[in-house]
């Protein structure tokens, strides 16, 4: 289970370090893919295995699954750590997410999210602000 928040930086090469906390957790390699509100998901190869299960489920008929497939699929990389633990990002996932040097990497259950520092410390506030109306909409879990 991935967890806690993490700030590094873009190398001039657009390669990110990703904590040894998460990288332990991850494996080898993972598959980075857009995410949603502007950010990058990143699977480790088994819970992409399984997310690539779900996928195969949704109806071709649908324009919204296929809509959504395709842009989840075409934004995807494998990608493997070098020595140091850095990864790199693709322009098309970097632009995605607004990317350009400061990062926060999210661990989130199963997977971590890439944010530029900026949009995550937009998306942060504006959730905390609504953090206890969030859980009352939540009927389903108990803490």
């Amino acid at each position: 289970m991935f967890m806690g928040e993490y700030q590094h930086n873009l190398d001039a090469k657009g390669r990110l370090i990703i904590p040894a906390k998460l990288r332990e957790q991850i494996g080898p390699a993972m598959v980075l893919t857009r995410g949603m509100e502007g950010c990058i998901f990143g699977y480790p190869l088994t819970e992409w295995a399984k997310i690539e299960a779900k996928l195969a489920k949704l109806p071709l008929t649908k324009k919204n699954a296929w809509s959504f497939t395709r842009m989840f699929y075409s934004g995807a990389m494998e990608g493997e750590f070098d020595k140091q633990g850095r990864i790199n990002l693709s322009p098309t996932l970097k632009k995605h997410a607004g990317l350009v040097k400061e990062c926060v990497i999210v661990g989130v259950s199963n997977r971590i999210e890439i944010w530029a520092k900026e949009r995550w410390e937009e998306y942060s506030d504006e959730a905390n602000e609504s953090y206890d109306e969030i859980a009352e909409d939540l009927d389903d879990i108990e803490l």
